[in-house]
């Protein structure tokens, strides 16, 4: 009998196997996003202290304007907020943590945006 697997399972095991190796730094804190059916996220974490420096997503009272929270469109405007107030903080380099997620579609216009708007990783 042939199962089908957990599609959440095996992100988290792929997102371990990546964390492994991804540490963020104070000099280059560590850009994790995480997706949702109906939102993105992401935030800019130091892992040395563990805190959180920035955070956005599509949930922000900035972004109300956004109509579906789950497509590309609103990924870019979540990458351009995170570069602006990662920006606003004096952060530039960044370690990209795509969270187990495979980079297309929302994930790559996330990244495209954060990019555009003067993050480096």
């Amino acid at each position: 009998m042939i199962t089908k697997g957990d599609k959440n399972e095996a992100r988290l095991k792929r997102h371990l196997r990546v964390r492994k190796k991804i540490q963020g730094s104070t000099e280059r804190p560590r850009l994790s996003i995480y997706r949702s059916s109906k939102h993105m996220y992401a935030q800019i974490i130091d892992d040395v202290t563990g805190k959180t420096l920035v955070a956005a997503s599509t949930q922000d009272k900035s972004l109300t304007d956004v109509g579906n929270g789950g497509n590309i469109d609103a990924a870019k405007l979540v990458g351009k907020l995170i570069a602006e107030r990662a920006k606003e903080t004096g952060i530039v380099r960044v370690v990209f943590d795509r969270g187990g997620y495979l980079y297309h579609g929302r994930v790559q216009a996330l990244a495209d945006a954060a990019r555009e708007g003067g993050l480096e990783f």
